[in-house]
């Protein structure tokens, strides 16, 4: 197996490849230190004929105050806890997840893609209060996924009308001091797709709050752009002219008044100022991307020129296109001065794997009257560690960690058909009523699921129910046993 932590191209691959069409669905809201509202079914067009891939959500001014941050760093947060309750009955599983006090930014994908998302590593940077303090700055989680290097990066960047270009000064210190452990994309611009969002906080400069609020009243909102702060500052940035963004085709999404659609109607006072006003309605809330430029031809041949041409040949090979399919505001939700942005994606690509890392099975019968085995193979090279590990899950586990029982690889392993091998899983950690489960392979290395079983059935145990123990008494011993296991 491979010692270094490098993703290459499956092999065997047949010369002609298909491209492939993925639906990535995003969300950005700053929830204003909020607790979670009952249901965001249509935050997530859950009723919608297409059903996302993928789903990437990042909050700004989750609540963090001392007692709930610390609890929340033992536990998923409530706003956590309300996306992996909404999703996991759907199928999808929480691949990553990142929080920097009021910024999160979370990860999901249907448990298919799972496998072929690979190299996670999440990282922050603050930038507020002198960058001491994480109430400003950038979360990012970047990955592999069928081979393709992405990179989502949530922000919250400096507030108030005449803080541009400090604004622009965070977003370039994230985007140069942000690395991660990865060869092929060690910084965030080495990524083939990149995804900024989240409260960029600019605004609508020069034009009055009676003409803003007209073109909001007319649905003329292109009458604004020109004033946008973000897309002024692209006409003199090469970073930003990268960026991608579609129409500004819905109503400024700050500030309104809590539970209302009313635009601020307060008088307020600036922290640098003297002068009460009304906040005037901008476009806080954004969503951008940018796909990698194309390396340009260079005559002098030196190490990054080999580099470039070896990243040419793969994207020639393995092509990433990006369509956006919508851009706009949730106007339904109203706990937060800031109304959610919801921006869905088609992501067209070629993989680069087709196959798994490694198949893995439940051999024979199981319940918790048994030891049972796993039997699992290595289907192409990949960085194994003796942190390895192989969990036991119910069907619609809702993360890595929502496990019942794991074994360690290396933990009496034995050879089978030299191919095949083989760990066992002591019965007392099976769940004793049973019920539908998978397996599935964690790689340390590649800190993700490489492998997942077929669905298979652990039956309930003959020994409980012949002692009498009642399907109330078992599901109480089932939870003891995992209390334990904490």
């Amino acid at each position: 197996m491979m010692e270094e932590n490098e993703e290459q191209p499956d092999d065997h691959q047949p010369l002609e490849k298909e491209s492939e069409r993925f639906r990535l669905h995003m969300v950005t809201w700053n929830v204003a230190t909020a607790d979670p509202p009952d249901d965001v079914a249509s935050l997530l067009h859950l009723n919608s004929p297409k059903t996302p891939d993928l789903y990437v959500i990042g909050l700004q001014e989750v609540y963090s105050g001392p007692v709930r941050f610390v609890s929340d760093m033992i536990f998923d947060d409530p706003w956590s806890q309300l996306f992996i309750s909404t999703l996991a009955p759907l199928n999808y599983i929480k691949v990553s997840s990142i929080r920097m006090q009021g910024l999160l930014l979370l990860f999901f994908s249907k448990l298919e893609h799972v496998p072929f998302i690979r190299d996670i590593q999440a990282t922050y940077t603050r930038t507020g209060i002198f960058g001491y303090w994480g109430n400003k700055g950038g979360v990012s989680v970047r990955l592999s996924f069928y081979g393709h290097m992405l990179c989502f990066l949530n922000c919250h960047l400096a507030a108030h009308m005449k803080y541009a270009n400090e604004r622009m000064d965070e977003f370039e210190h994230i985007m140069d001091t942000q690395t991660f452990d990865c060869k092929k994309a060690p910084r965030i611009i080495d990524h083939r797709l990149v995804f900024w969002f989240g409260d960029l906080n600019f605004r609508i400069q020069d034009h009055g709050m009676h003409f803003v609020r007209s073109c909001i009243n007319n649905q003329t909102y292109n009458l604004l752009w020109s004033h946008d702060q973000l897309i002024m500052l692209k006409k003199k940035k090469q970073l930003l002219q990268e960026f991608e963004e579609g129409p500004l085709d819905f109503q400024p999404t700050y500030k309104f008044d809590l539970n209302s659609d009313t635009y601020d109607s307060r008088f307020y006072t600036e922290w640098f100022g003297f002068n009460g006003k009304k906040r005037k309605p901008a476009w806080t809330d954004r969503i951008l991307w940018r796909v990698r430029p194309k390396s340009q031809p260079n005559d002098e041949q030196d190490e990054n020129d080999v580099k470039e041409k070896k990243q040419q040949k793969e994207e020639e090979e393995y092509p990433l296109k990006v369509r956006q399919d919508l851009y706009t505001s949730n106007m339904e939700f109203r706990i937060s001065d800031h109304k959610p942005v919801i921006g869905i994606f088609t992501l067209e690509l070629t993989k680069m794997h087709q196959t798994p890392l490694v198949s893995l099975h439940a051999e024979g019968d199981w319940s918790a009257d048994i030891d049972s085995i796993v039997l699992y193979n290595p289907l192409q090279p990949f960085p194994s560690s003796t942190w390895d590990w192989i969990g036991l899950y119910k069907v619609g586990f809702s993360s890595v960690s929502d496990y019942i029982t794991y074994t360690w690889v290396k933990d009496d392993e034995v050879a089978f058909n030299n191919e095949m091998m083989q760990v066992f899983m002591g019965k007392e950690e099976i769940p004793v009523r049973g019920g539908e489960c998978v397996l599935c392979y964690y790689s340390s290395n590649l800190r993700c699921i490489i492998g997942i079983s077929e669905p298979f059935k652990v039956q309930e145990s003959k020994v409980a129910v012949a002692e009498g123990l009642f399907p109330e008494r078992i599901n109480g011993l089932d939870r003891i046993a995992r209390s334990e296991d904490f």
